[in-house]
C-alpha cells in the first residue's frame, strides 16, 4: 500500500518529450524542466502531485494516485491545466522498485494503450516514463521521460 511513499517531498524535474508521438519520420524531442510537490493521502494509500512547468508558459499538471485495498493495484489519474479535465487512469503496481501501469484511451482520435513505468532510484532520484502502443501492446514507443531529483523533505514534512 506504501508504494508510493518514496516520491513524497519536493522535486526538481528534468522532462524529455517526443513533440510527436505515434508519427512517422525522425523522433524530435524537447527537453523542459518542471517543479513537483508530492503530499501523502490515507495514510499511505494515496497520494497528490503538483507540477509546474515554468518555461511552458506556466502549465501545471496534477497527479492523484489511489491504492484500491481490495484489487490490490493503483490508479494514477492525471489533470493538465491546459485540458482542464481528469484523463482516465491508469491502473498497475509494483515489483520491487519498479511500477508499471497501463490503461486504454485515445490520443488524437485513435485508441491506443498507454504504460506509466516508476522507477525508484533511492532515497534522492526516480524517474517515470511513459509509453504509447497504436497496435494494442505488440510495439511500444517511449514519448515522455521525467527524471526526478528530491529537492526537499519526503513524507508529512509538506
Amino acid at each position: 500500500m506504501n508504494d508510493f511513499d518514496f516520491l513524497h517531498g519536493t522535486w526538481d524535474v528534468a522532462n524529455r518529450r517526443l513533440t510527436a508521438p505515434l508519427t512517422p519520420g525522425p523522433d524530435v524531442w524537447e527537453e523542459f524542466p518542471g517543479h513537483s510537490a508530492v503530499r501523502p493521502l490515507f495514510g499511505g494509500a494515496g497520494n497528490i502531485d503538483e507540477i509546474t512547468f515554468p518555461t511552458l508558459g506556466g502549465r501545471q499538471g496534477v497527479t492523484l494516485r489511489l491504492y484500491d485495498r481490495e484489487a490490490g493495484q493503483w490508479s494514477i489519474h492525471w489533470s493538465s491545466s491546459r485540458t482542464g479535465r481528469l484523463d482516465p487512469p491508469v491502473v498497475g503496481g509494483f515489483d520491487g522498485d519498479r511500477g508499471d501501469f497501463y490503461a486504454d484511451e485515445t490520443y488524437e482520435g485513435r485508441p491506443i494503450r498507454v504504460h506509466f513505468t516508476w522507477h525508484r532510484l533511492g532515497p534522492d532520484a526516480a524517474r517515470w516514463e511513459q509509453e504509447f502502443s497504436a497496435d494494442g501492446g505488440a510495439t511500444w514507443e517511449l514519448n515522455w521521460v521525467m527524471d526526478f531529483t528530491r529537492t526537499g523533505p519526503s513524507a508529512g514534512a509538506l
